[in-house]
């Protein structure tokens, strides 16, 4: 399964790709770093550096800054990665930055209730966006 990312929830899209990577299905995430985050900027970016801050270079919270592994690692939460099906669904997913060239031309899903145009709020930041407050070089 290919799945466009552009404009979909991260918490959202996380579970429904979690699920179906423990069902057994491959999945592609492409533009992975034109997924939203929902809620307030400053909070968002206010928890991540809290976050990054804790332990030291050898102990302690190591974030990725890339948002294709970011995604990729906010999917990790939501599978039992240390059990012998969890690592077996986790090499499953494939996130990538944009669209990359053996993707272009095949059929890509979008899932509907993951759509940011459907909530209310107005307060939302992109992933490439807290990647690069986090220190990640984003390629345009």
């Amino acid at each position: 399964m290919i799945l466009d990312g552009k404009n979909l929830v991260l918490g959202r899209v996380a579970t429904f790709v979690a699920r179906k990577v423990l069902e057994g299905e491959t999945v592609d995430l492409i533009n992975s770093e034109s997924m939203v985050i929902s809620g307030d900027k400053q909070a968002i970016f206010r928890k991540y550096k809290e976050r990054m801050e804790k332990g030291d270079a050898y102990h302690g919270v190591f974030l990725p800054k890339m948002p294709d592994r970011f995604v990729k690692r906010t999917i990790r939460g939501m599978i039992p990665y240390k059990k012998e099906r969890g690592s077996n669904a986790y090499k499953r997913i494939k996130c990538h930055i944009g669209v990359p060239n053996h993707l272009r031309d095949k059929e890509t899903k979008t899932l509907e209730n993951a759509n940011m145009k459907k909530f209310k709020t107005l307060k939302f930041i992109y992933v490439k966006d807290l990647c690069a407050f986090l220190g990640g070089k984003i390629q345009q």
